[in-house]
């Protein structure tokens, strides 16, 4: 994380902890789990980008992960890869347009608003020139062959990676020539990587394919959920 990142992931981890504690302690567990996913899905949503979480504006420098990404995708283009960006964030997927605009990249874009979905996979497979595909993981995940790129990048957390292993089989379809590389982006320290520790831990999470965030968190303990907020 970044030092804008590091600070407001601090203070609302802390203060989000303080508050479900006290929802806790008054309805119990089972009652407060809106609450809970709310507080989990704006940590995701800090690591992401502070743009999608609070901030009106978006800085050079705001967000280390978004960076990350920004180098990876210039060295993916100068390698001549086509490449499926998946996030689970319209707003994260939103930031990604303007810069690919500002940059002059030309790119193909999915989420569950768009209509003619098969025309737009058709067209980022045959066309050399459309390097990136950004795609909402909800509306792309499922249902598409998208064998025109070889990169695949998971730029989000999701709770199940059964979820994520589904969007990057879009890639590795039928008709697919190339060899094809898979990149996830985690940042060290947050509820990000905890999350890969409580699946590799927690078995439950990761038997069946979880729809939903909510389905998720009903898995999970309160102990759990205050290892999740630990900073």
């Amino acid at each position: 994380l970044t030092e804008t990142q590091l600070e407001l992931y601090r203070s609302y981890a802390q203060s989000a902890k303080d508050e479900l504690t006290k929802l806790v302690k008054r309805d119990g567990f089972e009652k407060v789990q809106i609450h809970v996913l709310a507080t989990l899905t704006r940590l995701k949503q800090i690591c992401c980008h502070p743009a999608i979480f609070a901030k009106e504006t978006k800085e050079v420098g705001d967000s280390a992960k978004y960076e990350m990404l920004l180098e990876l995708i210039q060295n993916l283009i100068d390698g001549n890869h086509k490449t499926v960006i998946f996030s689970q964030y319209t707003k994260m997927l939103a930031i990604m347009k303007d810069e690919l605009d500002q940059r002059g990249i030309k790119f193909s874009y999915l989420d569950g608003t768009t209509k003619n979905r098969l025309q737009i996979v058709k067209e980022f497979n045959e066309n050399k020139e459309k390097a990136i595909f950004l795609v909402s993981l909800k509306a792309g995940g499922t249902g598409l062959n998208i064998t025109g790129a070889d990169s695949v990048i998971h730029y989000d957390m999701w709770w199940n990676p059964a979820v994520e292993n589904q969007a990057t089989d879009r890639v590795h379809r039928i008709g697919q020539k190339k060899s094809v590389s898979s990149y996830k982006l985690v940042t060290v320290n947050t509820i990000e990587e905890k999350i890969i520790e409580m699946q590799n831990r927690k078995r439950g999470l990761v038997k069946k394919i979880i729809s939903s965030d909510d389905e998720a968190i009903s898995k999970l303990t309160w102990e759990e959920v205050l290892e999740l907020l630990q900073t």
